[in-house]
């Protein structure tokens, strides 16, 4: 759920922002522009709260933070192989890593950290920004595809096994050793992402017409959608609702395609009863007859709903998410743009524009208007609908979703100086040493 500059150029189309990306739980959108990064809370619709903004480094072309905490890392144009990650609700700078060649991207979770070079993946510790793994030799990846299971119980990897076909590679950042390659796509991949819980994957292939969901580990096929036949196009985007019911993609169309996961039945289905549902299963039949290709157009899913933009050719990333208990569709786009629509998540249908933030407009950034406390794993959008408001509490042990806007101040200044930093207190996650690096084949720690 981030676009950069790795991404390529958007067809001369001038852009605002130069990388852009929601959080893990979809609780947070950072951007980074030529004058420095801002964090904005997605805890209502109406309203766009800054949460931090800094100018400290210019032209960044990627910024991520880590869930709903303090912690950001960031890269700039004008030092790109090098990542900085911050506190940065104390201002101070955590770690500081050079790697041998540019960051194309970062991936984050409770326990992993991700670094993705053209030609090679780095894994640490985010608990002490320890490297546990450089993954080497991988085939040319120009624009750092890469996805990590927000759940840290597993922490999979997923990164393309081949630079002309859609092979993908699941890798588990736990165990820290290849799963299993998955033969996606005939053409070369565009997109990958995890759902939440780790247990799926979706891919598109650079053509664009189609999507499938592979399950993790063992990477069997379960879903296929076509997104369309008339033309191909570049998927942008891919994300799960955090209930894993919807998968939804953008592109650099107008359109954005979001498709339902029906649970797949074990059992045999029932008997026709009707005339039509008679014909309807003879057809079904029948594909098990006709060629392959014949065969799977047939029995692809078309998109569940669809949401229209008012452009195309900038880049853009959408994800699902729950605010004030309602689902939306969100997309964020280069020009400097979010846009959030409704979506019904029984009947689907065309998704309405509700509300468009200005992501370059929204003034000083006020540290203590995020209130973004929710749990980040509904069991599904009806659910989340009837239950009532989460608490303050933080529902994993040990870690603090608010901390980074809300409790921020509690750390004695002496802690940074005399042992590791914790992101908000000393019970809280994560302890992260102050560190320099050099992924060159050795790293340097100084204190």
């Amino acid at each position: 759920m981030e676009a950069g500059a790795a991404d390529g150029p958007s067809g001369g189309v001038e852009e605002a922002l130069s990388c852009f990306s929601f959080n893990q739980d979809c609780t947070s959108l950072a951007i980074g522009t030529k004058s420095g990064y801002k964090l904005f809370s997605l805890s209502s619709v109406e309203q766009l709260d800054p949460v931090h903004g800094s100018n400290d480094i210019p032209d960044v072309c990627i910024v991520e933070r880590l869930f709903s905490s303090s912690l950001v890392v960031v890269v700039s144009h004008a030092k790109p192989r090098q990542m900085n990650v911050y506190h940065f609700k104390k201002g101070t700078e955590i770690c500081s890593y050079s790697y041998s060649s540019n960051v194309l991207s970062i991936r984050l979770n409770r326990q992993r950290l991700l670094v993705c070079l053209e030609e090679s993946i780095y894994i640490h510790n985010i608990k002490d920004m320890k490297l546990l793994k450089t993954i080497l030799d991988i085939p040319p990846n120009p624009t750092g595809l890469c996805a990590l299971s927000i759940n840290h119980s597993n922490s999979y990897v997923a990164y393309p096994g081949s630079r002309t076909t859609g092979e993908i590679v699941l890798y588990d950042g736990h165990a820290l050793k290849t799963v299993c390659t998955v033969a996606a796509h005939e053409g070369a991949l565009a997109a990958i992402a995890f759902n939440a819980s780790g247990s799926r994957l979706a891919s598109a292939s650079e053509k664009g017409t189609v999507i499938r969901v592979f399950s993790v580990p063992d990477g069997q096929k379960l879903y296929e959608f076509r997104r369309g036949m008339k033309r191909y196009v570049t998927i942008s985007s891919l994300a799960f609702s955090m209930d894993s019911q919807l998968l939804c993609a953008s592109s650099n169309t107008e359109t954005v395609h979001i498709f339902k996961l029906e649970h797949l039945a074990n059992s045999q289905p029932e008997e026709p009863s009707t005339w039509t549902s008679y014909m309807g299963k003879m057809l079904m039949a029948a594909t098990n007859y006709l060629p392959t290709q014949v065969s799977d157009m047939m029995n692809q899913d078309r998109a569940f709903a669809t949401g229209r933009l008012g452009f195309s050719g900038h880049r853009n990333i959408c994800t699902l998410s729950t605010i004030q208990k309602l689902p939306r569709l969100l997309v964020a786009s280069s020009s400097g743009h979010l846009y959030i629509y409704s979506l019904d998540p029984q009947d689907g249908g065309d998704c309405v524009l509700i509300k468009t933030h200005s992501l370059l407009g929204s003034g000083t950034a006020d540290e203590n208007k995020e209130n973004d406390l929710r749990a980040s794993l509904p069991q599904s959008y009806a659910a989340t609908v009837a239950r009532p408001s989460p608490s303050a509490a933080s529902t994993v042990p040990g870690y603090s979703e608010d901390g980074g806007a809300l409790r921020g101040e509690v750390i004695p200044e002496h802690e940074f100086a005399t042992g590791p930093v914790c992101l908000d207190d000393e019970n809280e996650f994560p302890p992260i040493i102050l560190c320099r690096g050099d992924q060159k084949g050795k790293t340097k720690q100084s204190w």
